[in-house]
C-alpha cells in the first residue's frame, strides 16, 4: 500500500537495492537516524550547487532543522544571493556540449558567465550586489569594524527588499540560513567573484583587508562552534564535493584533539558525494578510511560514499529527509517494514 506522506522516501526504500543507490539509501537512513536520535549535521558543499539551484531544498531543510551548520565556498555564498536578485537574467544552455569558442565567446560578449548549463548575468548579479556591498565595507573600513566574509552577505541578503527578489525566497539557502543564524565558515573566500572586487577595492586603498576576518579566524571560531554542535549524540559531516570547503572543516578534530589538547568527540556521520576518484594524492576523492588515519574519522563513524552527481542525490536525500522530518513515526514505521529484521517487518506492518 502506498504511504502518500512519503512518496520520495518510500521510492528511495523501494528501488535503490545495490550499488551508488544503495550508498544513498544506507546514507539517507543512518542521517535521518542521527537527526531524529537528537543529532546535529554539518553541511560542507562545493562546486556550482547554488548556480545548480541546491537551494529548492536546502533552505526548507535549514528551516526543518535538517542543517545545523555550513561550510560552502564564497561562490556558493554570492550565487545563492545572486539567484534570488537575478533569478530571471540566468540564461541557461542545454546543448552546452556542443558549444565551440566562439559559442563561448558570444557568451561573453552577451556580459554572461558560464558555469556549466546555465549562465549568471553579469550587470543583473555582480553589479547589481556590488552596489549594496560596497558600501558596506567602506562603512566598515571607516569605522574600523572587523566581520566574518558571511556576515557580510547574512546582513545584506536581509537588507535586501522583497521587491528586488526575482527568485523564490523560500528556495533561497543564504536567506535560511541568515535567518537562523546558521554557524558557517567560509574558508578561502578570496577565490570567488566578490573576493576578487573587495581585493580590488584594497589595492586601491579605499578599503583596508583588515575588515574581513581570516581564515584562520574561521577555524578559531569553528572550535567553538564545533563543541557546540557536537554535545549530546554528536555532529555528522555531510560533503557534496572536495576542495577546501570539505578539507577545512573536517580538520576541527584533530585540530582540538593535538594543537589545542583538548577532549574531542570524532565526527559522529560521513557522508560524501562525489565523482572524484582517488588518485595520486587527490583527498578530494580519497575514502573515509584514509581519514581515520589523520584522526578526523574512526572505525566506529557510519561512513558513506556515494560516487555520483550532487545535483541529483542531494535533492533526492533532502526531499526524503524532509518526509521524514514532517511524518517520524510514518517514515520509521516504513523504514522498519522495508530495512528492518523479520520481526521488525512484521510488527510494522501491523500498525
Amino acid at each position: 500500500m502506498a504511504t502518500p506522506q512519503l512518496p520520495v522516501l518510500e521510492f528511495v526504500l523501494k528501488n535503490f537495492k545495490n550499488f551508488n543507490a544503495r550508498a544513498t539509501r544506507d546514507a539517507l537512513i543512518a542521517y535521518w537516524r542521527h537527526v531524529e536520535g537528537g543529532g546535529k549535521m554539518f553541511w560542507a558543499v562545493a562546486g556550482a550547487m547554488s548556480s545548480a539551484q541546491l537551494g529548492i531544498t536546502l533552505a526548507p531543510a535549514i528551516r526543518a532543522g535538517l542543517v545545523h551548520g555550513l561550510s560552502v565556498t564564497g561562490a556558493n555564498l554570492e550565487e545563492s544571493l545572486f539567484r534570488l536578485v537575478a533569478h530571471h537574467g540566468y540564461k541557461d544552455f542545454p546543448d552546452y556540449r556542443y558549444f565551440t569558442k566562439e559559442h563561448d565567446t558570444k557568451i561573453l560578449d552577451d556580459r554572461m558567465r558560464r558555469v556549466t548549463d546555465t549562465s549568471i548575468p553579469e550587470d543583473e548579479a555582480f553589479r547589481a550586489v556590488e552596489k549594496f556591498i560596497v558600501p558596506m565595507w567602506l562603512d566598515a573600513t571607516k569605522g574600523g569594524r572587523r566581520r566574518f566574509w558571511h556576515e557580510y552577505f547574512y546582513e545584506l541578503i536581509q537588507a535586501i527588499p522583497a521587491a528586488l527578489h526575482e527568485g523564490e525566497p523560500d528556495e533561497c539557502w543564504l536567506l535560511a540560513a541568515a535567518k537562523a543564524k546558521l554557524p558557517i565558515v567560509v574558508p578561502g573566500h578570496e577565490d570567488s567573484t566578490f573576493g576578487n572586487i573587495f581585493a580590488s577595492h584594497v589595492k586601491t586603498g579605499e578599503c583596508s583587508a583588515a575588515i574581513v576576518k581570516s581564515g584562520i579566524e574561521y577555524m578559531a571560531e569553528l572550535y567553538d562552534q564545533y563543541r557546540e554542535l557536537s554535545r549530546g549524540k554528536g555532529v555528522g559531516f555531510f560533503q557534496i564535493g572536495g576542495g577546501i570547503a570539505g578539507d577545512f572543516p573536517i580538520c576541527v578534530v584533530p585540530s582540538i584533539k593535538y594543537d589545542l589538547a583538548r577532549p574531542v568527540k570524532p565526527w559522529a556521520y560521513f557522508c560524501q558525494i562525489s565523482d572524484s576518484t582517488t588518485s595520486y594524492g587527490s583527498y578530494s576523492g580519497a575514502t573515509p578510511n584514509e581519514k581515520i588515519t589523520w584522526d578526523k574519522l574512526t572505525k566506529e563513524t557510519p561512513m558513506f560514499v556515494i560516487e555520483s552527481d550532487a545535483t541529483l542525490v542531494a535533492p533526492l536525500m533532502l526531499s526524503a529527509l524532509l518526509e521524514c522530518k514532517a511524518h517520524p513515526a510514518k517514515a520509521n514505521a516504513l523504514i522498519a517494514k522495508t530495512m528492518g529484521t523479520p520481526k521488525a517487518k512484521a510488527k510494522a506492518k501491523k500498525r
